[in-house]
């Protein structure tokens, strides 16, 4: 089995890299563009309220969010709908983020962190009525074991929600999977990462006795916020430049290289899962 690292490079950055071109809430996934005019930060808002609609919260949920990023989903539940939550990630510097976003808006009573690999935790079974996991079970070698972990974690009823980039076939991904520029990716930027095909994460959850509740196409709208993070990469490399010189040109060509294969070798999808038994 390939070994998961203690962290990884990528969000070892200064925090601060992050605020330049990313949204106020620094989420570091897909958007949903709802018009036309959709600014970066309206879309990350309007994402936020979709995986709350997918997970069916209605208030004060147990929430487990693992790859839990800069916080901006757990704060979200927490404040809107008084979830109680617990995000995972192994980079220290997200967690140290998220205690001072925590407590600047008075939800240090509902937001927990812990530094840990999601694969290495020790979870109480059937306590959370929610998992997210998004943009996270890349990172993770087992999917099978992951998608167990995550059911055994669920009362019953309890929803999984999991979006990830997939690579659009299995021939797709024997065809483009050694390419230069996945291999930047995994070796400049994030360390491990293993893009599958959506029937293998499909097989996963079922293998896993989830039921799946619905799959949902956000290509499209991953294209769009990648645009709006390459713009704002731009705007401000010279800030970026700061913490390391070329950072800013490494930022864009990872970007760059994650934009190029939108609907031609890659896709981007939402799947909800419903454990049902």
């Amino acid at each position: 089995m390939t070994e998961v690292a203690d962290t990884n490079q990528h969000y070892d950055l200064d925090p601060e890299v992050f605020g330049e071109f990313l949204d106020p809430l620094r989420k570091y996934s897909s958007g949903r563009y709802l018009t036309d005019t959709d600014t970066l930060e309206q879309a990350q808002w309007h994402k936020l309220r979709f995986v709350a609609r997918r997970l069916r919260l209605s208030g004060g949920e147990r929430v487990l969010d693992v790859g839990c990023g800069w916080g901006s989903l757990i704060l979200f539940m927490a404040e809107e709908f008084a979830c109680q939550t617990v995000g995972v990630s192994p980079a220290p510097r997200q967690h140290e983020y998220i205690a001072g976003q925590a407590a600047a808006r008075g939800l240090t009573d509902r937001v927990r962190t812990q530094v840990a690999h999601f694969e290495q935790m020790e979870l109480p079974a059937r306590t959370f009525d929610a998992v997210t996991m998004l943009g996270s079970i890349v990172h993770m070698p087992d999917l099978d074991a992951a998608f167990a972990r995550a059911r055994r974690t669920l009362r019953r009823g309890g929803m999984l929600y999991v979006s990830e980039s997939c690579f659009r076939s299995a021939r797709t991904r024997t065809a483009f999977d050694d390419r230069t520029g996945t291999q930047f990716i995994r070796s400049d930027i994030f360390g491990f990462g293993e893009l599958r095909p959506l029937s293998e994460l499909v097989a996963g959850a079922e293998n896993a006795g989830f039921a799946i509740d619905s799959v949902d196409d956000l290509t499209d709208d991953y294209r769009r916020t990648i645009d709006d993070w390459i713009a704002n990469v731009d705007e401000a490399a010279e800030r970026i430049d700061a913490h390391g010189p070329g950072l800013a040109a490494q930022l864009r060509r990872y970007l760059e290289i994650a934009n190029a294969g939108w609907g031609y070798t890659t896709k981007h999808y939402a799947l909800t899962c419903r454990n049902a038994r």
